[in-house]
């Protein structure tokens, strides 16, 4: 089983534009509602792929319904830490030049005993799982060090991803984590400088490895991405298709991913699977994650290449 963490879901609104006037009136051509969250969506690739997911984390009592019935259509089993108030609302929009531009909402707070109980459930429920996913923000209020006593509270023998940034990411590698997976935006900010090469975004990644990574799986979007564990480098490179949307696209990175590692795969198997998804994911405008034949199709037409 593949257990996925979700701390702060979010109704994500995706609204496509002809143009977005800053300023002015815009008329939406389509919209869509999803309610996910970055682990959330991670269950329902790993779903996708044919794999048994599970998803935990916070939930909030308003509107949680709706996440509970995303996930039975998927065929996601799943148990929440309940609070009181709204699921936070996302807004993305997309312009007919497949420019993203989001609106982020910040998660609503949990009282304190919810993150006692979340520890214990994930501690349960690792027990039973080969692999713990545990990505995205934390709520309002809970300091970053958490995502650290998480991390520690995973069952030793379940394998652990962590897919955030910053001082949530810094905190996670103190526990130690198999799989780290940063896009080149949030690598360069949470290390706090620009990289220009190939040796500048290894470097970064060692620096990640030495903190506690034993892996590091960066993502470089329409550019496919870099695998790395410190002795062996490997670059996957995306193929052209057409961006619907970008939303879900590291989630589904990281669903791959993680089942690749559940079957013990070797670094090309998970780099190349993890581009499949990713890139199978930004061709779809109305889910937030990938069909299972696009990435078939996707994947059996990637390389991956070794690179020093």
């Amino acid at each position: 089983m593949i257990l996925t963490v979700c701390m702060s879901p979010s109704v994500d609104v995706t609204i496509e534009l002809d143009q977005l006037n800053v300023g002015k009136v815009n008329i939406v051509k389509s919209k869509t509602l999803s309610f996910t969250g970055k682990a959330l969506n991670v269950a329902i690739g790993v779903a996708r792929l044919g794999g048994d997911a599970y998803a935990t984390g916070f939930m909030y009592n308003e509107n949680g319904a709706m996440f509970e019935r995303a996930l039975d259509k998927e065929g996601v089993p799943f148990a929440f830490v309940w609070n009181s108030g709204r699921v936070r609302e996302n807004y993305k929009c997309i312009d007919k030049k497949s420019m993203l531009t989001e609106i982020n909402d910040v998660g609503g707070q949990v009282a304190p005993e919810k993150l006692g109980e979340l520890l214990q459930m994930i501690r349960g429920f690792s027990a039973r799982s080969d692999v713990t996913v545990i990505s995205g923000g934390l709520p309002r209020g809970v300091d970053t060090a958490y995502y650290r006593e998480i991390f520690r509270t995973v069952d030793p023998h379940s394998l652990r991803i962590a897919d955030t940034e910053g001082a949530k990411l810094f905190a996670a590698l103190e526990a130690g984590i198999d799989l780290v997976k940063p896009n080149l935006e949030e690598l360069e900010e949470t290390l706090g400088r620009e990289f220009k090469d190939k040796d500048d975004m290894l470097a970064g990644c060692r620096e990640l490895l030495d903190r506690g990574a034993k892996t590091v799986l960066l993502s470089l979007g329409k550019d496919g991405a870099v695998i790395t564990n410190g002795t062996k480098n490997y670059y996957c490179k995306s193929i052209n298709v057409a961006v619907n949307s970008t939303v879900g696209a590291g989630d589904g990175m990281v669903a791959a991913a993680a089942t690749m590692l559940q079957k013990g795969a070797d670094l090309p198997d998970i780099l190349r699977a993890g581009v499949a998804a990713g890139t199978a994911t930004v061709t779809t405008f109305d889910t937030i994650s990938f069909t299972r034949a696009k990435y078939e199709e996707i994947y059996a037409s990637l390389n991956v290449t070794e690179f020093h």
